[in-house]
């Protein structure tokens, strides 16, 4: 069935037209985009038990964008008289000049900033989804996973807990400018499994896994396989044990790819940091950085994922970027303003946390290309190394291209075979255009993830996936 598209966003939008031809009759430019997304968020574990209608990607709102005299400024709001635009406008406007006051005051300087394009455009896009999470059966739901939270504890080998958690939105965006009339609506949703059992000697194990899509609640129907695995993995960690770090060969699984592609051209070549001078990414473009192998895409194009929208937060439509085209990097991604002040396109990855707050640019699907090596040929050609798999965290440095990978387990490989022995955690770590520049070999197939969110920085939180092949490659393991 189609994700029906918000009757209260179809409802204010005469209202909102009024707003944009109030205030164009003094700003060179004007924009809204009105958000409208209910949802859930669920966790439940033998402990607690948690529901709430609010997560990450819910929100119901509108914000004014606005160039006045050559400035830029914004308003947000969730609540207006529909009979009285002009008293809204009246109070935008009063912002406006709030705002332009104190920047005077101290002293700041305008940033030479072109329009966007506004070509006429309209836009209608109801995507499939197989239910809503507005009509999830939620005490069902929740008695579901108190039911897989108790088997979880039973089977994953010395299990303290077993938490599981899920979130799922209606997404309905209405974005307008003089000549754009652009609507969507999605639904997506994520689940995860979590497990906690202690080691011999005091330490702590646990397990993560998920799954996550463009759909409604029937999504989190994989969950029961995931829980079926995690015994295993379990039993896996509390025999690991420590690497001996040094470099390696190492052969990474699509969650593990997904990881380094993040952290390695995520930040580094969102285009807004380029404005800033803080990436060393944008002194790489039309540069070798990487092996022939390597080829990446960024986009909400790329996959039907949790971030497969259908234009971004700023009326770009969305699209598929070839961040690197056989080892040599291409482009960036970008926002409308940062693409303004570079003199280039944007790319459709103007992604606000919510309607209140700012658009930056933000990672969507972040995807190495499939190769054409078979995972048993990657086994055979390594003579001393690990296989990776279980990605839990990272962080990469911009300005001088370093990146850490944090991976749950690594499989020893010795002389083309598996040995059986299994070391846990994994800290990888190196400078991205060599990690990238040693990979030999990569898998036709290829898998994308979408649980959790990325932030700018400490803040500014915003859904995104990644994922790629199984690779191979070289790096310093610890």
């Amino acid at each position: 069935m189609k994700a029906s598209f918000s009757p209260w966003l179809d409802a204010i939008t005469p209202a909102l037209r009024e707003l944009v031809g109030v205030l164009g009759e003094h700003c060179e430019y004007v924009s809204v985009l009105s958000t409208d997304s209910p949802g859930f968020r669920l966790s439940v574990s033998q402990r607690s038990k948690s529901v709430s209608d609010s997560n990450l990607t819910t929100e119901r709102g509108s914000v004014v964008r606005v160039c006045r005299r050559g400035r830029w400024g914004e308003f947000a709001f969730n609540c207006f008289d529909l009979a009285d635009i002009p008293a809204l406008a009246a109070r935008i406007e009063a912002g406006l000049d709030r705002q332009a006051a104190l920047l005077d005051r101290c002293g700041a300087k305008n940033y030479p900033t072109g329009l966007p394009e506004d070509a006429p455009l309209e836009l209608f896009v109801e995507k499939e989804t197989g239910s809503f999470p507005e009509s999830a059966d939620l005490a069902a739901l929740t008695e579901r996973f108190a039911a897989l939270s108790g088997r979880g504890v039973e089977t994953i080998p010395g299990a303290l807990d077993c938490v599981l958690s899920a979130s799922s939105t209606h997404i309905s965006k209405l974005f307008l400018s003089k000549n754009r009339y652009l609507r969507q609506s999605y639904v997506i949703t994520e689940g995860t499994v979590r497990a906690w059992s202690p080691t011999a000697d005091g330490d702590m194990k646990s397990i993560y896994e998920g799954v996550s899509g463009l759909g409604g609640p029937e999504i989190l129907d994989g969950l029961d396989a995931k829980l079926d695995g995690a015994g295993q993995t379990m039993a896996e960690l509390l025999a690991s044990g420590r690497i001996v770090p040094g470099e390696y060969e190492i052969i990474t699984d699509p969650g593990v790819t997904g990881l380094i592609a993040h952290e390695a051209f995520g930040h580094g070549v969102e285009m807004d940091m380029f404005v800033k001078g803080r990436a060393l990414g944008a002194d790489y473009i039309g540069k070798r950085v990487g092996s022939e192998k390597v080829t990446m895409h960024e986009g909400a194009l790329c996959d039907e994922s949790v971030t497969a929208y259908a234009f971004d937060d700023e009326g770009v439509l969305a699209g598929d970027v070839t961040e690197i085209e056989r080892g040599i990097l291409r482009s960036g991604i970008c926002d409308t303003l940062s693409a303004l002040r570079l003199g280039t396109a944007p790319t459709g990855n103007g992604k606000r946390e919510n309607y209140a707050h700012k658009a930056y640019t933000r990672m969507t699907n972040t995807v190495f290309d499939s190769g054409t090596d078979s995972l048993e040929d990657m086994i055979a050609s390594v003579d001393s190394g690990y296989l990776l798999r279980g990605a839990e965290s990272g962080m990469e440095d911009p300005k001088h291209w370093g990146i850490q990978c944090v991976v749950q387990r690594g499989y020893e490989i010795a002389h083309g075979r598996l040995t059986g022995r299994v070391v846990s955690p994994v800290v990888l770590t190196g400078y991205v255009p060599e990690l990238l520049g040693n990979i030999s070999m990569a898998s036709p197939d290829r898998g994308i993830e979408g649980n959790g969110a990325c932030g700018k920085g400490h803040k500014e939180w915003v859904k995104v996936a990644d994922g790629g092949p199984w690779l191979k490659t070289k790096a310093r393991l610890g």
